[in-house]
């Protein structure tokens, strides 16, 4: 009864009190009061140590304003108890009501020290409001007072406890509105590295205000602490679209390892975003760039000597449409030193996207055989014209250089127009070809089987022949003999005439018709007569006066004529 608030107000249409309205009204109430008095005085009088019965009735002088006739009855059960939490949290209420504050506080802190706060809330409830404010208040203070003259060691961790539960008293007296207590109840715990139940007062805070700052940036902490990175630059993404002016600071606060995490969460999330596929043109939600350039825009804050900041920000800027600015962004971040190749990349997409296709394949090219990666991600944000463009102007140049006897400077252009052009042949030869040039045959050799792989009848047969001529032609450079007869083979099954034209001129009518004598001799002396066969009939397609082929062919019929089967 004594529970019930007055302010629970109207009901109905056109404020209509309904019965329970009426029931809560202060003059309801303080006829609730006085029979609660009555019945606690008897109940007194038949048992004189019945604790309960004379704080019920100490509650009830409270709520009809008799303050002093409430004071003396809680005097008077002190003196039988002088310990019990539950009296001397409401002689601390009158105390402070009647504006007698060192008392109160000296009465608050022998509750404290009690540590007994779990019992208090039925307490609370039947206090007034503007009574449970003035407690909140006097006991958040005292917390204060206590964290900022806190000392370091042992003697510091006692005062943080005994900080907490000061607030822990101005949380039950602040009800739904504890969120400044709760927040700090919480740093609390987290310096005494209880990270479960700091983690507990960060969840109330955000069940009663999901957007606090505060909260999120606290709770990413702890989620850090857990090992839980992605819940950690989930808080911190969410604050840094609120609120970066707070967050920055707090991120800038840790040590630098947990710094590193969340840095790396960030910008790892982010590029995880710019590199999801769209549909050519479609926009960013306007939520996922308001977090891109928070962000980037924060990342730079934090260090503005890292270019990791400064390139995700121009890369959002470009996602955005808003090309002027990434330009402007990667030119002032960089202006003052070389530029890097990431940077000088974008600055190349930033060029294609205003149609200047020879500069933008220059900047372009510098990524593709460092890192192909970081240029994929850039060429995604393309349309498939401008891939086009590109790939067409970088196989340009580099024909140019090749043919200009440099064919260093020419690799970077043929991998750009490779990537650019989503792998053609044409492009693949192009760079297999430069590759051979700088004797990375290895490489080379990977291109032409994937273009004999993938494209193996979509060309003519003089272009698929001479890929098979080229094919062995690497194969015999890296010393496998074998394979490179195979290759030879086919294209001389094919077009005899084309092939021999081809390997006369390179490796040779010699070296190629040795290539074969050696593998039919090797096939022959493991007694694999029919590769053996194979390897003379195809040598002799390319060199019919062969001596060696002739005479090898001789022995292999005498084999056969002693029953071995050739074939």
């Amino acid at each position: 009864m004594l529970q019930r608030r007055p302010d629970l107000g109207l009901t109905g249409a056109r404020g209509r009190r309904s019965k329970a309205a009426e029931m809560d009204s202060p003059e309801a109430q303080e006829g609730d009061a006085h029979g609660v008095y009555q019945l606690a005085t008897l109940l007194v009088e038949l048992d004189s140590e019945d604790e309960a019965s004379s704080l019920l009735g100490a509650d009830a002088l409270y709520r009809l304003g008799r303050l002093e006739d409430a004071h003396k009855a809680l005097l008077l059960a002190l003196s039988r108890r002088p310990q019990a939490a539950p009296v001397l949290a409401r002689l601390a209420l009158l105390q402070l009501r009647r504006g007698f504050f060192y008392d109160a506080n000296q009465l608050v802190k022998k509750v404290v020290q009690a540590g007994d706060t779990a019992c208090l809330q039925p307490t609370l409830d039947v206090v007034r409001h503007e009574d449970r404010q003035l407690l909140r208040g006097h006991c958040h203070a005292r917390a204060l007072a206590i964290l900022r003259a806190r000392p370091s060691g042992a003697e510091g961790t006692a005062r943080t406890r005994e900080a907490i539960a000061y607030l822990s008293l101005a949380i039950f007296a602040a009800g739904s509105q504890a969120v400044e207590s709760l927040l700090i109840r919480a740093r609390c715990y987290g310096l005494l590295g209880q990270k479960k139940t700091a983690m507990f007062d960060f969840n109330s805070v955000l069940r009663a205000e999901p957007k606090n700052v505060q909260a999120l940036c606290g709770r990413a902490l702890l989620h850090l602490a857990l090992g839980q990175q992605k819940e950690a630059v989930d808080d911190i993404l969410l604050a840094l679209k609120l609120d970066p002016r707070t967050v920055v600071p707090e991120i800038c606060s840790l040590k630098p390892e947990a710094q590193a995490l969340i840095t790396q969460g960030l910008w790892s999330r982010c590029r995880a975003l710019l590199s999801q596929p769209r549909d050519t043109g479609a926009p960013l939600s306007d939520e996922d760039a308001r977090g891109l350039l928070a962000v980037g825009e924060a990342l730079i804050k934090i260090d503005a000597r890292q270019p990791s900041g400064h390139i995700l920000l121009a890369d959002a800027l470009t996602a955005m449409g808003s090309y002027e600015e990434a330009g402007a962004c990667v030119q002032r971040a960089l202006q003052p030193t070389p530029w890097s190749e990431a940077a000088r990349a974008r600055r190349g997409l930033l060029r294609l996207k205003k149609g200047d296709v020879p500069a933008a394949v220059r900047d372009l090219q510098c990524l593709a055989e460092t890192e192909a990666q970081e240029l994929g991600f850039l060429l995604q944000r393309l349309e498939t014209s401008e891939r086009q463009s590109l790939s067409q102007a970088a196989a340009k140049e580099a024909n140019t250089l090749l043919n200009s006897g440099q064919p260093r400077q020419a690799l970077g252009y043929c991998s750009l127009a490779v990537l650019a052009g989503s792998s053609n042949a044409r492009h693949l030869r192009l760079r297999a070809t430069c590759l051979a040039e700088l004797q990375e045959f290895d490489r080379a050799l990977e291109d032409l089987d994937h273009v004999l792989r993938v494209d193996g009848g979509d060309h003519d047969l003089l272009t698929r022949v001479e890929d098979l001529c080229s094919q062995g032609r690497l194969l015999l450079s890296l010393g496998n003999g074998a394979r490179a007869t195979g290759a030879f083979a086919q294209a001389l099954k094919l077009a005899p005439t084309l092939a021999q034209s081809s390997l006369w001129e390179r490796p040779g009518r010699g070296p190629t018709a040795q290539a074969f004598l050696c593998h039919g001799q090797t096939c022959l002396g493991e007694q694999r007569y029919a590769e053996a066969w194979m390897a003379v009939e195809s040598g002799l397609l390319a060199d019919p006066e062969h001596s060696g082929l002739k005479r090898l062919k001789a022995k292999l019929q005498k084999e056969a004529s002693l029953g071995c089967r050739l074939h």
